[in-house]
């Protein structure tokens, strides 16, 4: 058992309680009363105390952190349409696909042999500056869309141009704002337009792979993984098993691809497949870009240095008859020989 206290310890701990008690709760008071003293003071030597009506925010302020939008910020409408207007600024390639009621088990097993695809791409080499690019396996996503909000933001990345609103007034300009509502709801669709020729497609379920650049490599692995052809065959099942398991395969058959935007122009299969093919990618495409300007230069040249021979020839064949005719019909070396004897 614990030892017992004494009456005169328990009194002297008592004792001590309270002072230290009593020493706490005087402190602050002691400290509220310097506070409020100074005040005083410093009211007594700035003059009239400012009144509170003229400390509050006028009427039209406007937080910066928070401009007037057309739409409700904190839904998450606006903040889905932000999130792809800013997808289609900054995404080169886009696939859509349309989907027919895919499961859970068959979008995971869709999404776990996309990214087993695009793991087997080889690494891009080196630049001739010594530059390596970066490799965009890992940030090539497949996500499902909310087409009406993906519709009204192709609208919005067509048809609204800050920089113009910003030069004819000082209205705000951002995809949420009114100056941006009112310049899509007035604009005309023109159909051979990138919006005009997308429109149509996001219609219904739809789903899209975004690149974060332009890569016919990674290209061709989505293209035979979601929508093989005979350009582009399926990998083979000693390859890959798990391509042809039957949940994989209930999802790839719902799978339909139905176009696909690249630097922002719209494209159909045979065109991404054509894109898809490009060897060597975008340096192939300038490799052979460079080439046919050679044989075009070269041939232009032939042809000109032909034409000067040609010419060249007609001239000197018309002077040798005109001597052959002055000389009496003979030629300038026979003319020269008979002076001679």
């Amino acid at each position: 058992m614990p030892p017992r206290l004494t009456c005169s310890a328990r009194s002297s701990v008592g004792r001590a309680l309270q002072r230290t008690t009593a020493s706490s709760t005087r402190a602050p008071i002691l400290v509220v009363q310097n506070a409020t003293k100074a005040a005083s003071r410093q009211y007594a030597t700035a003059g009239s105390p400012i009144p509170l009506s003229s400390l509050r925010l006028p009427d039209d302020y406007i937080p910066p952190t928070q401009p007037p939008t057309a739409r409700r910020p904190d839904e998450r409408k606006a903040q889905l349409l932000r999130s792809y207007t800013a997808m289609l600024r900054s995404t080169p390639l886009m696939l859509f696909f349309q989907h027919n009621n895919l499961t859970a088990v068959e979008w995971a097993a869709v999404r776990r042999e996309l990214r087993a695809a695009l793991a087997e791409v080889p690494s891009p080499a080196a630049g001739p500056d010594g530059s390596v690019p970066v490799d965009i396996s890992s940030s090539i996503e497949f996500q499902v869309l909310r087409t009406r909000m993906f519709s009204m933001a192709c609208k919005i990345v067509e048809y609204f141009k800050p920089k113009d609103q910003i030069e004819k007034s000082n209205a705000y300009t951002h995809d949420l704002s009114k100056t941006a509502y009112e310049s899509i709801k007035e604009a005309t669709v023109d159909e051979s337009s990138m919006y005009g020729q997308i429109s149509p497609l996001i219609i219904g379920p739809v789903a899209a792979v975004t690149f974060p650049s332009v890569s016919p490599a990674h290209l061709g692995a989505v293209l035979k993984v979601l929508s093989p052809s005979p350009a582009f065959p399926a990998p083979t099942r000693r390859k890959s098993p798990g391509y042809h398991d039957p949940i994989a395969q209930s999802g790839f058959q719902k799978l339909i691809l139905i176009g696909s935007r690249i630097e922002g122009k719209a494209f159909d299969n045979d065109g991404v497949r054509w894109v898809g093919s490009i060897e060597g990618g975008l340096e192939g495409l300038r490799a052979q870009l460079v080439a046919l300007l050679q044989q075009a230069g070269l041939g232009i040249t032939t042809a000109l240095e032909g034409h000067s021979k040609g010419l060249w020839l007609a001239l000197e064949g018309r002077r040798t008859q005109l001597e052959e005719e002055s000389n009496g019909g003979k030629k300038e070396g026979d003319a020269g020989n008979e002076t001679n004897v």
